[in-house]
């Protein structure tokens, strides 16, 4: 591998889903990020014989300043919006604003959700422990966002899964969620990519493709 620490996101989606072997009977479900958390989501679903969908999360930039975010929408049953109140509180931003570029952003998500999985059932995560997945993290402000989406589905858990992360956004998410499962931690951390031999740009073929082998693995579970 080069030094690196995983070979792709197959082979960090197949050691990740080894830490979380002891949920397997704990009504588990994948929620993956796209695109690079379906992969990892999909090897996880694979090896807890568990159903894998997506959960999308669309920034919303300030205004001028579209890379700062000043909340950020969450897909779901009832779409979630989290603020970042400071930077909103910092810059003035209007409650008209937030409202005009919430719905854009849901209507993206509405658009991206009906190209990975039109026609795909959603599993119910009421009750369940929800896996939210991704291919590491750098700041946790897209996780984190997609993990307080979840939790106004009243799942069991909620369990933030991820192969790499910083060491000290790994401590400020293990007070957002239940847990959090990462399987390594660099002092030196750089760019997720850094961390794999294959860091290829997933396509999105490839998250439909996932998607809908987990699901036809799903339908096989369930009629055996």
């Amino acid at each position: 591998m080069n030094g690196r620490l995983f070979a792709d996101r197959r082979d960090a989606g197949r050691r990740l889903a080894e830490a979380l072997g002891r949920f397997r009977d704990r009504n588990p479900v994948v929620l993956a990020l796209p695109r690079g958390g379906v992969p990892v989501g999909y090897e996880i679903a694979a090896a807890l014989h568990c159903p894998l969908d997506v959960v999308m999360v669309r920034k919303i930039g300030a205004p001028q300043q579209p890379e700062l975010a000043a909340a950020a929408v969450v897909d779901g049953d009832r779409p979630e919006t989290v603020r970042n109140d400071r930077v909103i509180d910092m810059l003035g931003i209007s409650e008209r604003y937030l409202e005009v570029e919430t719905g854009k952003q849901l209507a993206e998500i509405e658009r991206r959700r009906a190209i990975y999985v039109s026609g795909l059932p959603r599993p119910a995560l009421q009750g369940s422990t929800v896996l939210v997945v991704d291919d590491g993290i750098a700041t946790g402000s897209t996780i984190r966002a997609a993990a307080h989406g979840v939790a106004r589905a009243n799942p069991a858990r909620v369990v933030i899964a991820v192969p790499v992360a910083p060491p000290d956004t790994v401590d400020t998410l293990r007070s957002e969620v239940d847990e959090v499962v990462c399987l390594e931690t660099p002092a030196g951390f750089a760019a997720i990519g850094a961390f794999y031999a294959d860091f290829h740009q997933v396509s999105d073929d490839e998250v439909i493709d996932c998607l809908r082998k987990a699901a036809d693995f799903q339908k096989e579970e369930q009629a055996s």
